[in-house]
């Protein structure tokens, strides 16, 4: 345990920051979840939707260094000719 008020108060940020970031990371996951879901059940909107959701919590998880650009694009470019092959 820390005994400096800086240090007690790097800790509360570090595990703020943890525990967005874990956040965030869990979205896109389930985000792309739900939307192979929508896709294998056959309903467009939802998966269209979904998709949109992703790219943009894809794009966030990047522009944070949570995620590699070229992973997220491929999950993105996956995703996206699943829908495309669903029309």
């Amino acid at each position: 345990m820390p005994n400096i008020k800086s240090s007690k108060k790097a800790v509360k940020v570090i595990a703020k920051k943890t525990d967005n970031n874990h956040e965030l990371k869990m979205r896109v996951q389930n985000l792309i979840k739900n939307c192979d879901k929508a896709i294998a059940a056959g309903n467009v909107e939802e998966a269209e939707k979904l998709v949109k959701d992703v790219q943009k919590y894809s794009d966030k998880a990047v522009s944070k260094g949570l995620v590699k650009k070229n992973t997220a694009d491929r999950q993105k470019a996956r995703l996206t000719q699943k829908v495309k092959n669903m029309k």
